[in-house]
């Protein structure tokens, strides 16, 4: 590794430890080193600002490096975790179960696993259709166009089950779609960590090939690189990172498009692997950064990302790059 690769490194290790100290502090209530480690009447509150960290510890290593894979595999910087319609897809699952559980009681905590358990069965569900059509797609620029049909349906159907809904379903769909930092529990981060984990086993199986790919696909073969199983690597890898962070957190837009083009831009673009360390660390920053805001401002996660990431996919147009 070179000297430039190892300071960016420390000084993004040195912001997310600061980021995440931020995170643990910032609250309605102030803490003491006692409440995260001892038996006090702040005990839980605690445990809530602990489970937000790690969650977006979690969060910011996985929707960057699902945008990075799908920007490298289709050499398009504006490819993200919505391209393929995976957000989209967990989102008309979630509405589903939220416009059509409306007459089942259930206590709040199997309500709040119904509705992530619906966010990734939606996920994985498109997942595999994806995989199905992957065989047919020769030119796989045809993939981003049929998952930008899939967000545009599974939108349409949102709206219709939106327009039909009552006040109490529509409150509740709207609150998750803003994103929820805080309301994670340690069993919903246990199988979120188990997801990720799977998620990134599999984008570490992806990086050596999608070197080879960026060569071209007729260079990728001559070097042996598989491009059927490199397709498919890329689209599970991608689709379980981003559907399980989706289920648990609700979308989270633009980060997975605008951490990998931050990375491109402090380093060179063309080692991958410096570039998936740098995806995964800066992502977990910028996560760890922007709960704080949320916390501070009271804005949803979701709108944050929004408002910081807009701004910059128009810049990028804008210099067409």
């Amino acid at each position: 590794m070179s000297k430039n690769f190892k300071t960016i490194c420390l000084f993004l290790i040195a912001g997310i430890l600061i980021a995440s100290f931020a995170n643990l502090n910032v609250g309605f209530m102030k803490l003491h080193f006692s409440d995260f480690w001892g038996n006090t009447a702040n005990s839980q509150i605690a445990d809530l600002r602990l489970n937000r960290v790690l969650v977006m510890l979690l969060a910011g290593v996985s929707i960057p490096t699902s945008g990075f894979l799908l920007q490298e595999y289709f050499q398009n910087p504006l490819a993200g975790p919505s391209a393929l319609g995976i957000t989209s897809v967990a989102s008309l699952a979630v509405a589903f179960y939220i416009f059509f559980s409306q007459d089942f009681v259930l206590p709040e905590f199997l309500q709040n696993s119904f509705l992530s358990f619906s966010a990734m069965a939606g996920s994985l569900l498109l997942m595999a259709v994806l995989l199905f059509f992957a065989s047919r797609f020769q030119d796989k620029s045809f993939l981003i166009i049929f998952g930008f049909l899939i967000s545009a349906l599974a939108g349409a159907i949102v709206s219709i089950l939106q327009f039909y809904a009552e006040n109490q379903s529509l409150k509740n769909y709207i609150l998750w779609s803003f994103g929820a930092n805080n309301m994670v529990s340690k069993s919903q981060i246990i199988v979120l960590s188990a997801a990720v984990i799977f998620g990134l086993i599999m984008s570490f199986k992806t990086i050596k090939p999608l070197i080879g790919n960026a060569l071209g696909a007729s260079y990728a073969q001559s070097l042996g690189v598989n491009l059927h199983q490199l397709k498919l690597l890329v689209i599970v890898a991608s689709s379980v990172l981003a559907a399980s962070v989706t289920a648990f957190l609700g979308p989270i837009l633009f980060i997975g498009i605008v951490v990998p083009h931050f990375c491109r831009l402090i380093y060179n673009p063309a080692k991958l692997w410096q570039q998936w360390i740098l995806n995964m660390m800066l992502g977990v920053l910028m996560m760890e950064g922007f709960s704080v805001i949320s916390e501070l401002t009271k804005f949803p996660l979701n709108v944050i990302t929004s408002l910081f990431g807009i701004p910059v996919i128009l810049t990028m147009m804008m210099k067409k790059k």
